[in-house]
């Protein structure tokens, strides 16, 4: 039992490395990462995923999609980007045209997910104080 956690709370510390890498590397992207940090230490250690929750990686990049499964539009379109990006290169490579139909439908309905069940937060306007 004991290895079984120890597993997750590995695994949840490599994801959340990768997730960190993510905020800097345009092409890895950092809210799937983080998303399965949150698991794994949810499955791995109560103290480890509390620990995750209260850090500004969890509020910053997770917080509104946990705690509301919602999102600021401009948040949406970066992440669907981002996965298109990572998509295309196995759509130009596919061998069949059957295959690229999947991919492309598979994308439909990302796009459909995002933008018909996960709602959409209004964007957070930054003020700046004149002194």
């Amino acid at each position: 039992m004991w290895i079984k956690k120890a597993v997750y709370i590995f695994l949840g510390t490599l994801f959340m490395g990768l997730g960190l890498l993510g905020i800097v590397l345009p092409l890895l992207p950092t809210t799937p990462m983080l998303l399965l940090t949150a698991y794994f230490y949810a499955k791995g250690s109560k103290r480890f995923h509390v620990w995750f929750t209260h850090t500004w990686l969890y509020r910053r990049y997770l917080k509104n999609f946990a705690e509301q499964k919602a999102m600021t539009r401009r948040g949406k379109w970066k992440l669907m980007l981002i996965v298109d990006v990572m998509i295309l290169p196995p759509f130009l490579m596919a061998p069949s045209t059957w295959m690229r139909v999947v991919i492309i439908m598979v994308v439909l309905i990302k796009y459909i997910y995002f933008f018909t069940v996960v709602k959409t937060l209004p964007a957070v306007k930054k003020t700046v104080d004149v002194v």
